[in-house]
């Protein structure tokens, strides 16, 4: 067999095992690669589809009310809470440590990015003091906690930039 049939062979071997896991019936090459970027354009709209599932799985369970927000907390050491949003607001990040102090907590780490008009971002480490009298915090006391704190300070700040938009 000479370098082109070999070529020509491996070229044939591989349509038909695109036509196969494309599950294409077609019998020439260009349909068979017609009904492969259909079936590519499927599975990509799937991975979306799917992936835009989950982040409104993410965002249901951060707030429905609060678009562009996602908190999420867990516990391992303490709370670790993430906080993203797609724009930061003034006093936001008080706000949310002072919500995390009413509870008990104290902010044993944290990397934050909150200049205002950029996207804000709270990675923190918070460890609970348990104290008598208290109820017990858990993730999700924590979650509604930080969510309150952002609410009010989306609230004042829009009230207060009413006139820029």
């Amino acid at each position: 067999m000479s370098g082109k049939e070999k070529k020509a062979a491996d070229l044939e071997e591989k349509l038909q095992l695109l036509r196969s896991v494309t599950k294409s019936n077609a019998a020439n090459e260009t349909s068979i690669l017609v009904d492969a970027s259909k079936y590519i354009r499927e599975l990509k709209g799937k991975v979306e589809a799917a992936a835009a599932a989950a982040a409104a799985g993410e965002s249901s369970r951060s707030s429905a009310a609060l678009p562009g927000v996602v908190v999420s907390v867990r516990r391992g050491g303490g709370f670790r809470i993430n906080v993203s949003m797609e724009r930061s607001r003034p006093g936001l990040l008080v706000s949310v440590l002072q919500a995390l102090e009413k509870l008990g907590l104290d902010v044993l780490d944290a990397d934050v990015s909150c200049a205002d008009d950029t996207p804000f971002r709270l990675q923190a480490l918070g460890h609970h003091q348990q104290q008598q009298g208290r109820t017990t915090v858990d993730e999700q006391v924590v979650r509604q906690a930080v969510l309150q704190a952002i609410t009010k300070c989306m609230t004042i700040g829009h009230n207060d930039n009413d006139d820029d938009e």
